[in-house]
């Protein structure tokens, strides 16, 4: 045993020098837990870091995704270089977000006699079976539909599923890789384009033992032991044959930049015909129609017009912009909660006398949540009329090239499925990035009966985007604004609500849909 293991390092040595080198440039692969590679950073190159945060919006102006996402299936067989071949196709895409899916998520659940044979690695990894081909087909199809999904993360070090899965939003381009991609006909009519990475064996083996030994702590004997158990057969029986369903076969994987050219370019006419532009759609929707009976305006009394003469006047002092906003905040938040259900309940006073009053109706309570940064200014008058609420937070800014909203952090409450849910945004000009917040709480199980939108001026635009796309929202504002300019500005309009709040500078080409002022 002893010279065979030597034997074995030998022929190590001397296949890595026979190996491509390293791109150090790229993030070496660790697979101690699975990844859905949703979370920044996805990728480091030598030129710039690609993150998957900044989700641009994955439906159109009525709310719905307009077209399928489109999948890109990997398969090959182990250590073949199917993830650095997806992260070079990532790469020359060249584009801001992309969602890099691995089959290693959709392992099974191990029994107890199960982890006992993997603990003494004989158990098959390397089978058809070893795989959830069901919930892996069901989150592929609800993410090619524009759905959101949740991804489970799975623990090579426990062999189960981690308590916390994650979550990915509708997708523009799915990047799927795994041994076992093209071994279920459900699957394979998911893939929108079939590529094989086919890598020499030898090559493959000295990856394994070299990944397997140096990242996940295991000793040689046990790992050429599983190669030759599961490894080898498994590819020669299930994935080898199947290399004749793809549609591309990428030999010597992520060195063959030939191959992946092609692949690009196939990619980017697929992406050019679905492409979506939802603020620009907005702007030309819902034009000249009656405002809609979900929106519901404070009555503009001597007190509320002054407060907004106040804070819409240019030379006002921050001081006082932030005063008389929180002034008309808590105005505001009042009138929202007026909207939330009720019920009668007596009561008997001080004086033994009863009194017929009404008291808050409903399974759960109210959860407020806030799309930064200016509608967390909106919290403090939240919280200072409803006790024990509960807080989330959405982070949508512009994307300065595209002009379109992008989702770049989310952190809600567990469960607020039956929560009464109050968004809260300062202004709304288009409504693109309200519809992004509306969209993402209803994938987090939200009921749109049980969304207030709140916002201190709204356009009418926005008002009629929202209300089409989500015709069961309730919408309430001390003000709405007639026009959007060619900016995205609304007129007469605030300024940059933020920049004023706290004391920042607008850039010179700030618009109301700025990564500052992100409400769109």
């Amino acid at each position: 045993l002893y010279m065979m293991n030597r034997f074995i390092l030998a022929f190590i040595c001397s296949l890595d020098r026979l190996l491509p080198s390293i791109n150090t440039s790229l993030s070496p692969r660790k697979r101690t837990t699975s990844q859905c590679k949703s979370e920044p950073p996805l990728l480091r190159t030598s030129k710039r870091t690609i993150y998957t945060a900044g989700r641009p919006p994955w439906y159109n102006e009525h709310g719905t995704q307009s077209k399928e996402a489109f999948v890109i299936g990997l398969c090959g067989g182990s250590a073949s270089g199917k993830t650095t071949v997806a992260r070079k196709i990532i790469e020359a895409l060249d584009v801001p977000w992309v969602v890099l899916l691995s089959m290693d998520s959709f392992y099974k659940v191990l029994t107890a006699e199960q982890q006992l044979q993997a603990a003494n690695n004989d158990y098959n990894f390397d089978h058809p079976d070893a795989f959830d081909f069901s919930l892996l087909v069901h989150t592929l199809r609800k993410l090619k539909q524009g759905k959101s999904v949740k991804i489970p993360v799975y623990d090579f070090t426990t062999h189960g599923r981690q308590k916390e899965w994650k979550t990915v939003y509708g997708a523009s381009v799915i990047i799927f890789e795994g041994i076992m991609l093209f071994a279920d006909k459900e699957l394979l009519k998911l893939l929108d384009m079939k590529i094989f990475v086919d890598t020499d064996s030898d090559i493959r083996l000295v990856r394994r033992l070299r990944r397997d030994i140096t990242e996940r702590g295991r000793d040689i004997e046990g790992v050429i032991k599983q190669y030759n158990k599961f490894v080898k057969p498994a590819f020669e029986q299930y994935i080898e044959p199947t290399m004749r369903l793809a549609d591309i076969v990428v030999p010597r994987g992520g060195g063959n930049m030939v191959a992946i050219d092609l692949i690009v370019q196939h990619v980017h006419s697929q992406l050019e015909e679905r492409e979506l532009s939802v603020r620009a759609a907005l702007a030309s929707a819902h034009q000249a129609q009656p405002l809609p009976q979900t929106l519901s305006v404070l009555e503009s009394t001597p007190q509320v017009r002054g407060m907004h003469t106040i804070i819409r006047n240019k030379e006002t002092s921050r001081d006082e912009f932030i005063f008389y906003s929180k002034r008309l905040m808590r105005l505001l938040i009042e009138r929202a909660l007026s909207f939330l259900p009720s019920q009668v309940h007596i009561v008997q006073t001080p004086q033994g006398e009863d009194y017929e009053g009404r008291t808050f109706h409903g399974k759960r309570q109210i959860t407020g949540v806030s799309i930064l940064r200016a509608g967390e200014t909106m919290e403090p008058a939240l919280r200072a009329v409803c006790k024990d609420v509960r807080i989330g937070k959405i982070l949508i800014q512009t994307n300065q090239d595209t002009g379109e909203p992008e989702l770049h952090y989310l952190r809600l409450p567990k469960d607020i499925s039956e929560d009464h849910v109050i968004l809260t945004d300062c202004t709304v000009s288009t409504g693109a990035a309200a519809m992004m917040a509306i969209r993402v709480l209803l994938y987090h199980d939200a009921q749109e009966d049980k969304i207030l939108l709140v916002s201190l001026l709204m356009a009418e635009m926005g008002v009629h985007s929202v209300a089409y796309a989500f015709p069961q929202v309730k919408i309430i504002t001390t003000a709405v604004d007639k026009k959007v300019n060619d900016l995205f500005h609304i007129i007469p309009g605030i300024g940059n609500f933020g920049d004023r709040y706290f004391g920042t500078d607008a850039p010179p080409d700030w618009s109301d849909d700025d990564m500052d002022e992100p409400s769109c």
